[in-house]
């Protein structure tokens, strides 16, 4: 006979115990404010769990057997143990998590992360943003690493993972600005037969996304100079020392660049659009997940939309959508 619980029916222990404290199922049933049969039906079901009899049935007042004293030993403990537990969980989910993670691409963290971290200043304890390239933040979410994500591509988990569109913004021609007052008339296509196409490293998803485009305007030119991340890419087109294609979230990004270059938009195009996600797992940070999308959107809208206008005039009219 199995003296210790292995499988634990907390609703079954708690009547177990009151029935022990009452020596009568009848009595328990009246205390827990339920059915005798309802009890009954709990005290046989824990008892195929633990292999064996808890009540000697054949007496009254009703006593556990030798099985159920070393049970009603351990059930006083276990259940205070599920109580604390219990309440501990509630009041995190009434207070607020004490804890979130989030991980976003670098672009995202870099521009719209700062306005996050202040909407959730009240809301979480501890609060913890990595950024990074997006499959590496996707499997990371996946694993539990993460809390949330933001993503520039749909996951494919999509049976473990709630995703949400946020917002898209067009892809970009950037030129050097002193390039392109010497040359006022030279389409994007005429540029880069005098200037290298800097593109940024075949690992991350934006230059998978940028190549298709290419691709789709029957672009051709050769590889010279490639980058993880917008600030070096940037600074060689803000030098004079070639163009690129790329996103208005990574010109903001890299806004210390933006008086030395130019923008030309390009054809419209899905290809030409990089969308953002919002990623979670399913049936995990709902609210917060609402909350965290609203304030994305209404940053790129409101407030780096118009800083990049002022900077930049000949952004396109939707710049994000």
């Amino acid at each position: 006979m199995r003296t210790l619980l292995t499988t634990v029916d907390w609703r079954a222990l708690q009547v177990f115990v009151t029935v022990c404290d009452t020596a009568s199922m009848t009595e328990a049933a009246r205390v827990l404010g339920v059915t005798q049969s309802a009890v009954s039906q709990l005290i046989k079901s824990l008892e195929r769990e633990q292999g064996g009899l808890l009540f000697d049935r054949d007496i009254r007042p009703l006593r556990p057997t030798a099985a159920g004293r070393v049970l009603l030993e351990q059930a006083g403990g276990l259940l205070e143990h599920a109580h604390a537990v219990t309440q501990n969980v509630r009041a995190a989910a009434k207070a607020g998590a004490t804890q979130l993670r989030i991980g976003c691409v670098d672009s995202f963290a870099a521009t719209v992360g700062p306005e996050l971290v202040k909407s959730l200043a009240d809301r979480v304890q501890d609060l913890e943003m990595w950024s990074g390239l997006t499959p590496a933040v996707s499997e990371q979410l996946v694993n539990r690493e993460l809390d949330i994500a933001v993503c520039t591509e749909a996951t494919l988990d999509s049976k473990r993972v709630t995703q949400r569109t946020l917002f898209s913004e067009p892809f970009v021609a950037v030129l050097p600005r002193a390039f392109s007052l010497a040359h006022p008339q030279l389409a994007f296509q005429e540029a880069l037969k005098l200037l290298p196409l800097i593109r940024y490293t075949s690992r991350s998803v934006i230059a998978q996304q940028v190549e298709r485009f290419v691709r789709h305007l029957k672009i051709e030119a050769p590889r010279k100079f490639e980058f993880d991340t917008s600030d070096p890419l940037l600074s060689l087109v803000a030098s004079g020392l070639g163009c690129t294609i790329t996103t208005p979230l990574c010109l903001w990004q890299s806004r210390q660049y933006l008086d030395n270059v130019v923008v030309s938009p390009l054809p419209t195009s899905r290809l030409g659009q990089r969308y953002f996600f919002l990623l979670t797992r399913n049936s995990e940070w709902a609210e917060l997940a609402d909350t965290l999308a609203n304030v994305s959107v209404d940053t790129v809208h409101n407030l780096i939309e118009p800083a990049l206008r002022e900077a930049l005039p000949s952004l396109p009219k939707n710049v994000f959508n």
